[in-house]
């Protein structure tokens, strides 16, 4: 049975769940950052899944990239599967701004953290899943 990692549980906040994979958003108003974790256990790398699932989190990635790119308008999209730490597969899409505080070099341990507000969680939570309608279960 699926089982979220304690370490995601804890830094991200639950935006719903495609046919895959759980969309959650990472709770730092910093950078605008999502991730997929496919809801599958065991898997560590996206090679570990079969074809089909697969072929399922590039359309799941791919819209999440096209929501994020639609509401945030990031100077780039950061997507990348690292799971040094965190060793569940799970995939990041970062939106990345130019004057953003650890431009060009990645967010991973080079930014620091600041929590939403409840009332900037609930506005994007509404952007992303009205945007995300007609993927999400």
């Amino acid at each position: 049975m699926f089982e979220l990692d304690a370490v995601l549980e804890k830094d991200s906040v639950w935006v719903g769940n495609f046919p895959l994979s759980q969309l959650r958003l990472i709770n730092n108003r910093k950078a605008p950052w999502f991730i997929l974790v496919p809801m599958r256990e065991e898997v560590e790398e996206i090679h570990h899944l079969d074809e089909s699932d697969r072929l399922q989190l590039m359309a799941e990635s791919c819209l999440v990239a096209e929501t994020i790119q639609d509401i945030f308008v990031p100077d780039k999209l950061n997507v990348a599967a690292i799971g040094n730490k965190v060793r569940q597969l799970h995939l990041h899409h970062v939106a990345r701004y130019e004057q953003d505080e650890c431009w060009p070099e990645p967010v991973w341990g080079n930014i620091s953290s600041e929590s939403y507000t409840e009332a900037e969680l609930a506005e994007i939570l509404q952007k992303v899943t009205g945007l995300l309608a007609d993927g999400l279960v």
